[in-house]
């Protein structure tokens, strides 16, 4: 498993959020419907934390999460928990069962903890892509050219230059 990846994920998370004053943080965006950048920051880092706790219960179940409204509303907290995050996400993978309701139905799907990081870091791009879009009323946000994009388009990308 490519921690690094992850854990380069966690950093550019907390350099956008620390350029952020708690205020411009848990602002709503119009173009986000009215979301916050400090909703989808709490978003990913519950997702991770989640995963963690799941890790050593052997049950993932990102439906049953605490939804911590401090981790969206004040940097500081954020930035706490990604710390947090990039200390403890290297574990060695296993067996883990995912626990999801849909629709009322409890589902129980076998996967892995590599697996489960693999999703949580495309899922964590994919909330860094509308927390682009919500930067873009931050002009003064510095944020590097791969924030909010898979992996799978920057290699896309470097092919189509050469």
């Amino acid at each position: 498993m490519n921690f690094q990846s992850i854990i380069e994920n966690f950093a550019d998370l907390k350099a956008v959020a620390e350029q952020l004053s708690d205020k411009d943080y848990a602002q709503p965006v119009p173009n986000l419907g009215g979301a916050t950048i400090g909703q989808h920051m709490r978003h990913i880092i519950e997702l991770y934390e989640c995963l963690l706790k799941g890790y050593n219960s052997g049950t993932v179940n990102y439906d049953d999460r605490p939804r911590d409204l401090s981790i969206e509303e004040h940097v500081e907290q954020a930035v706490k928990h990604l710390d947090i995050l990039i200390g403890s996400v290297q574990e060695e993978d296993k067996l883990l069962v995912l626990k999801h309701t849909i629709s009322g139905e409890v589902t129980m799907l076998q996967s892995s903890y590599f697996r489960e990081l693999l999703y949580n870091l495309e899922h964590s791009i994919h909330h860094q892509a509308l927390i682009r879009v919500a930067l873009y009323s931050f002009p003064f946000v510095k944020y590097n050219s791969r924030f909010g994009v898979a992996p799978a388009t920057i290699e896309y990308r470097k092919k189509c230059a050469q």
